[in-house]
């Protein structure tokens, strides 16, 4: 390894994982169920407090076991290697996959106003390129992840302060009466906070890193739970932001819900300004994706045989070719999907193999000395587990074809699995 990186790119890879579609574009979806302020703020609030109790996990993971690949590693090592082949192909298929392509499409609809809506070839060759610089060396990368996340939390920051400040002259969306307490209760609550749980999934970014990061015991907590911290705050923050400045009617369905309410606010150029900045700045969370998606699909490569051609690395650390089959799935789906079935079978799955990794961390054996400690521990591992549960339960009950879509999905998986070898046949999981 030629260089590696510091806490700031660690954290911004964590940031602009975590910034992206869902934040600009959910709260549209979710108040197709939830039109209460207090719910729908709950529904943030929740997911920052779940994605934090996470990253106490998974920096628990990462600093005992110290390799990159994330789940494949953890749930290879401490459950068996089924699941841990499964969490890889799963990111490979949608995990890291999807929200690249759900970017890039979200990335030409800001563009809306320039003509450039629904561009799909544009999509595409936004994906190209920044696999082309994600294929040279770390410190190419390093330097692209960090300068375009920047852009990002400097952006939200300004959208967030311009809109808590400016007085507006239309009907918000606010909605403080006691009807919360009701609607926490129906299902369109759980499937909201899959939503929530995609517009947060980046949290465990750096743990996919944890051997390209410098002096990983002290900087990977640090990255996971200070980017998660940041992120959860800027989150309601913004939600607030959107709903004061327009109404249900407007935002209701609507994926471009940041558009109408910073049009109302900024007026007809100010609203295209801020098109543009979005679609801007949607280039650090593709760019995330791309460098820590095929670090899991490598880490699957080098320990199975049907994957090996992917286990190579140029010069420099970097596995070009799994960065470029993740490009690669990532126009597939871009040419095919449709925005809001993407989104909710790729929350499905993702929220179901996060919640199998956070179980991992309460098996871990012969804990080492420099393994963080999660505060609490098991408590905030048990509630993170208990309520993903719920939110799978019924979201498999009011989304089915969604949810059996990324069951499919793991199905699939498991046949090839069955069907493939390890590399290594001393290969066992550490419980046995």
């Amino acid at each position: 390894m030629k260089k590696k990186i510091g806490i700031s790119t660690a954290s911004a890879i964590v940031i602009a994982n975590m910034i992206g579609t869902g934040v600009f574009t959910s709260v549209g979806f979710q108040l197709n169920s939830v039109q209460n302020t207090w719910a729908i703020l709950l529904l943030w609030l929740i997911g920052g407090l779940l994605s934090l109790f996470g990253a106490f996990a998974y920096a628990e993971l990462g600093t005992h076991f110290k390799e990159s690949g994330g789940d494949y590693i953890y749930l290879s090592r401490i459950f068996h290697p089924l699941l841990g082949y499964l969490s890889a192909w799963a990111g490979l298929t949608v995990g890291f996959s999807a929200p690249v392509a759900l970017a890039a499409m979200a990335f030409t609809k800001y563009l809306a106003p320039f003509g450039l809506r629904d561009n799909v070839w544009l999509a595409v060759g936004v994906i190209i390129i920044i696999g082309l610089m994600h294929s040279f060396t770390i410190r190419h990368s390093s330097r692209f992840q960090n300068s375009t996340t920047v852009i990002k939390i400097l952006f939200i920051v300004c959208l967030i302060t311009l809109g808590l400040i400016l007085p507006n002259n239309v009907n918000n969306a606010f909605n403080f009466s006691n009807s919360w307490q009701q609607e926490i209760f129906k299902p369109g609550f759980a499937v909201s906070m899959i939503y929530v749980s995609f517009a947060y999934t980046g949290w465990n970014a750096a743990a996919y890193v944890a051997d390209e990061i410098d002096y990983p015991a002290k900087n990977l907590p640090r990255a996971l739970v200070g980017s998660t911290l940041f992120v959860s705050i800027a989150y309601i923050l913004f939600q607030f932001v959107l709903l004061k400045n327009a109404s249900i009617n407007e935002l209701q369905g609507k994926e471009e819900v940041t558009f109408i309410s910073f049009t109302h606010l900024l007026g007809e150029s100010g609203g295209k300004w801020v098109s543009i900045f979005i679609a801007i700045q949607l280039v650090a969370t593709v760019s995330s994706y791309l460098w820590v998606g095929p670090r899991v699909t490598w880490a699957m490569a080098k320990e199975n045989k049907l994957w090996q051609p992917l286990a190579k690395k140029n010069i420099h650390g970097i596995p070009v070719a799994a960065v470029w089959l993740h490009v690669v799935i990532s126009i597939l789906l871009t040419l095919t999907g449709s925005f809001e079935k993407v989104l909710l079978y790729a929350g499905f799955v993702l929220q179901l193999m996060a919640s199998l990794t956070v179980a991992t961390s309460l098996f871990i054996k012969d804990r080492k000395k420099e393994t963080f400690k999660s505060p609490l521990r098991p408590v905030l591992q048990i509630i993170f587990l208990l309520f993903n549960a719920w939110v799978l339960i019924f979201t498999l009950i009011d989304r089915p074809v969604e949810s059996l879509i990324g069951i499919g999905i793991l199905a699939i998986g498991a046949v090839i699995y069955f069907f493939d070898k390890p590399v290594d046949e001393t290969i066992v999981s550490v419980v046995d």
